[in-house]
């Protein structure tokens, strides 16, 4: 299926990275970061059978934010040349001496960076050639298709994908990383007495053993558009309801935001007073596990270069800490949480890794 392949290497970006944060900090600033990622991805699109598309990307783009006391800006660029480089660090420090004052803005103490970050198994070496992934997407629609009910494939595809990248910070923090992705999906339509419905299913992971057959994902795309036929109007009334798996997923995301430090920092949150206290139910419990092996948002360091660990987010229904980055916990006059994200050329952001809703005692088909 696949054949190793000369990957993205962090080893070579790293270099950029210093030379952007050391002609910063010969340019006059303060204090900088920067970032530099190279991506690589191939897709394969089908529908009914014929092959409708191919997509190649590559792509190396860096960011650079530099501080001038309590004033900050941030570029991202492609342009990685010598004079590329120069270019992009003089106008960034120029957009810093027009920024506004940011009290709470600032790179991380020395001592507060990770020093001995862990190993995560993030990358597989391998390559998923255009002919191979053709034979999974067509591998998925024909299971959709062989659904009684299914009548059409909107689309199925399969894709492969690696990135590697290295950050370097004027505070000592240094570091590099490389992922794999790779996956396929199909959208499948049903038809009766004249309605049409459609659905989906996907597999996505960063190691080939994670993902489950194209066969299924076909088959369960095509059971979940005719599962849609017919639909009933229940009675109104005060009704137990179960949710689909899926919709963890939108609740999750939900919850990310409402307890988002910077929202809850700047009073937008309508769970901002709601630390330590009682939000959900008893027995409900939610993880955010940056440490786990081929997790799709795995990360060794925060994207301020902090420490991260597996904690409880909800802890028997309590909410027990906000996912802060530096600014906001300075601000809330809280420490930060290792929940810093990196937005390329810009400010960090706040945010978990691999979130997730532990299962209840009842199973799915009990409900």
């Amino acid at each position: 299926m696949s054949q190793v392949t000369d990957a993205p290497d962090p080893a070579r970006l790293q270099s950029i990275a210093d030379e952007l944060v050391a002609l910063a900090r010969k340019g006059g600033a303060d204090a900088a970061e920067a970032a530099v990622i190279e991506s690589r991805s191939t897709e394969v699109s089908l529908r009914d059978g014929k092959l409708e598309d191919i997509e190649r990307s590559e792509s190396r783009d860096a960011g650079l934010r530099v501080l001038l006391g309590k004033r900050q800006a941030g570029v991202s660029f492609s342009d990685l040349s010598s004079d590329g480089l120069q270019t992009v660090v003089e106008r960034a420090i120029a957009m810093a001496r027009l920024a506004p004052e940011d009290p709470h803005c600032g790179l991380a103490e020395p001592g507060q960076l990770t020093r001995n970050a862990p190993e995560i198994a993030l990358y597989e070496d391998a390559e998923w050639s255009p002919e191979t992934l053709e034979v999974l997407a067509a591998d998925a629609e024909k299971a959709g298709r062989d659904v009684d009910g299914v009548t059409m494939t909107e689309s199925a595809s399969a894709s492969h994908g690696s990135a590697a990248g290295a950050v370097s910070a004027s505070n000592g923090f240094a570091g590099g990383w490389r992922r794999s992705s790779m996956g396929y999906g199909a959208v499948m339509i049903a038809a009766r007495d004249g309605a049409m419905e459609r659905d989906y299913s996907y597999s996505q992971a960063r190691r080939t053993a994670d993902l489950r057959s194209p066969e299924d994902i076909g088959r369960e795309a095509g059971e979940r558009a005719v599962a849609r036929l017919a639909p009933r109007k229940l009675a109104s009334g005060r009704l137990p309801v179960v949710f689909d798996r899926r919709i963890s997923t939108v609740f999750l995301s939900s919850l990310s935001g409402a307890i988002s430090g910077p929202s809850v920092a700047r009073g937008v949150s309508f769970l901002r007073d709601k630390r330590g206290e009682k939000v959900f139910a008893d027995g409900i419990r939610v993880i955010d596990n940056p440490l786990r092996d081929w997790g799709m948002g795995s990360r060794p360091w925060d994207g301020e270069g902090l420490a991260v660990k597996e904690w409880a987010v909800i802890d028997d229904g309590v909410l027990t800490d906000w996912f802060l980055n530096l600014p906001a916990a300075r601000q809330l006059g809280l420490e930060p949480n290792g929940c810093g994200t990196r937005n390329l050329g810009g400010p960090p952001g706040a945010g978990p890794s691999n979130l997730h809703l532990e299962a209840g005692s009842a199973s799915p088909e009990d409900l």
